[in-house]
């Protein structure tokens, strides 16, 4: 109910808005005047921005104020900076035979460091900030190589990619076998037990090591080699090893044989300088796993 915006309220002697609300009367104090204050230079501080750094919207750009001033071009500045400090190290890396590398300790130093930070900002979402990898992503760091851990064959890998779309990527495919019809599933059953078996984990009980080699010599020896080993040239793992990539689960194995498996690197060769390439392959070289 409206009041008399002259009432006073008589606990308070303060008069109230003349708004009530269940026998609650609303005070009419006055905000403080060291909160207003700091209000009121708010304001100004705004339109002195507003004056001074990029702040107003256009159609196809912005104001860019009276300092010309943008963290774009700060960043950018610092990069020029950055490269201007290490350009004569990234020269000496993009003008020197990858072997050779290692064989410079200041070079190594240098590519070591530079590798890590491109390894951090290109490669640790998928295979980890220490490249130990995940499921589904290689552990860079031991040493099952699926295309080889030499330098030049890590160089490849990086700069091409694995089944991306470069002319030059690696490529190779895990088939679909049940789904497409290659053989059933009750094969499949036997296929995945004796793949557990030359692996040396537990099968059961009537596992027939025969039929499973039978089914292993017609369907996965031209990839994976006559006993399991692996052939890098194909980028087919060892299975006999103990390292697994998607885990050596019976059923992760099973939807291996059914549904095939095709995992896919990016081609870093167009996003990276050649020197950032060297760097990040004598990176991942050096981790503890190369060849």
């Amino acid at each position: 109910m409206a009041q008399n915006k002259q009432n006073i309220d008589k606990v308070t002697g303060v008069s109230t808005t003349g708004h009530e609300w269940d026998g609650i009367t609303e005070l009419n104090n006055p905000l403080p005047r060291w909160w207003l204050y700091i209000f009121y230079a708010t304001i100004a501080w705004s339109f002195l921005y507003v004056l001074l750094y990029p702040a107003i919207p256009l159609v196809n750009s912005a104001t860019g104020g009276i300092l010309g001033w943008n963290s774009r071009s700060a960043v950018v500045g610092d990069l020029e900076r950055l490269d201007a400090s290490r350009g004569g190290d990234i020269a000496a890396l993009r003008d020197v035979e990858l072997a050779s590398i290692e064989e410079n300790p200041q070079l190594l130093a240098f590519a070591q460091a530079y590798g890590r930070a491109a390894f951090g900002d290109n490669c640790s979402a998928c295979h980890g900030a220490g490249g130990g990898g995940a499921v589904g992503f290689p552990n860079l760091v031991d040493d099952d190589w699926l295309w080889g851990g030499t330098l030049e064959a890590i160089q490849h890998t990086i700069t091409y990619g694995i089944r991306s779309t470069p002319m030059d990527t690696r490529f190779g495919d895990m088939p679909a076998f049940v789904r497409d019809g290659w053989f059933g599933r009750e094969d499949a059953l036997v296929l995945t037990d004796y793949v557990r078996h030359i692996a040396g984990l537990e099968t059961p009980a009537g596992f027939d090591p025969a039929a499973g080699a039978e089914l292993f010599a017609v369907n996965c020896a031209a990839c994976h080699g006559e006993a399991g080993e692996g052939i890098q040239d194909m980028g087919a793992p060892n299975l006999t090893d103990g390292i697994w990539l998607y885990g050596s689960d019976r059923d992760v194995i099973l939807e291996g044989l059914v549904n095939g498996r095709a995992g896919m690197m990016p081609h870093f060769g167009e996003r990276l300088d050649e020197a950032t390439v060297k760097a990040l392959a004598v990176y991942v070289h050096t981790l503890g796993g190369g060849e």
